[in-house]
């Protein structure tokens, strides 16, 4: 597991932007219905990484607020 915050934050958010391109390239609508289930799957992932994205980002400026406020105080 990466310990720096900012790391942390760059590779998720790197990892949801793959997910959303990923699972909207898939889009057709016109065709077979032939991998469905594996759109499925990856629409899934694609929901809980943008969200665990978020909830690093309201991490991520949380710990720059605290920072800042140390500073100066």
């Amino acid at each position: 597991m990466v310990k720096s915050i900012k790391i942390q934050f760059a590779l998720i958010l790197f990892a949801a932007t793959c997910f959303v391109i990923h699972s909207f390239s898939y889009i057709e609508f016109i065709g077979e219905e032939k991998f469905l289930p594996v759109r499925i799957l990856f629409y899934f992932i694609m929901i809980s990484s943008v969200f665990n994205a978020g909830l690093v980002t309201q991490k991520y400026i949380h710990s720059r607020k605290k920072k800042r406020s140390s500073a100066l105080s």
